[in-house]
């Protein structure tokens, strides 16, 4: 008997880490804390609705970016996140947190910008941003080569290298986001998470989990 209570207590202490909200996993209410310094070159495995891709990271290239996406994947920032904008031939793009206590924090976190050292070319990876000095945790990755982003700044940190054909499968139905087309709206997202994606955009691939790579 003592041992099923044991069994049972055990199972139920597992199942309640797993409902454990990725705010308490990591410290991700606090951006501030989430500083290190990522390695050189790292791989970040990302597991999704449509299957695997990894992306590897070079901070020579932007340090800033490698940074932050460094401590944004190893606190499970990305973990259950839409593909929210997804734009045959330009682009895919995600990195709101479905729960809005943990994106608010992240609005105003912003990093200093890195030079552009590498051009926007498929596969690639890079911030979104509205302006100088204005990127946060939302990144993409380009389906065609964009080199006309270059001198708008923005500066890819990554590439792809395994699973672009999972990129390349993430659902585009809902092509740009509102008000401009029918996809989500980015202030909606902020505010409700996917409580609202799930029930207006259904469809949309996510991120299961996102791991660094060892």
């Amino acid at each position: 008997m003592m041992r099923r209570t044991l069994a049972t207590l055990v199972s139920a202490f597992a199942l309640l880490a797993l409902a454990v909200p990725a705010s308490a996993q990591g410290n991700l209410a606090t951006p501030a804390n989430l500083n290190e310094k990522a390695p050189a070159t790292y791989k970040a495995k990302f597991d999704t609705s449509k299957g695997v891709f990894v992306v590897e990271v070079t901070r020579d290239w932007a340090p800033n970016g490698a940074d932050r996406f460094y401590n944004l994947v190893k606190n499970g920032f990305y973990d259950n996140v839409r593909f929210f904008r997804v734009i045959s031939g330009f682009m895919v793009q995600f990195g709101i947190n479905g729960d809005p206590k943990v994106s608010a924090p992240w609005r105003e976190a912003r990093i200093a910008d890195d030079p552009v050292k590498q051009s926007n070319k498929r596969g690639y990876i890079t911030y979104a941003m509205a302006g100088p000095n204005t990127r946060t945790s939302q990144v993409f990755i380009n389906f065609g080569d964009n080199a006309s982003l270059d001198g708008q700044g923005f500066s890819p940190f990554g590439r792809i290298i395994s699973g672009m054909d999972v990129v390349d499968k993430l659902n585009a139905e809902y092509g740009e986001g509102a008000p401009r087309g029918r996809g989500p709206d980015q202030g909606r997202v902020q505010m409700e998470g996917n409580a609202y994606l799930q029930r207006d955009f259904g469809r949309l691939d996510f991120v299961k989990k996102a791991t660094i790579e060892r």
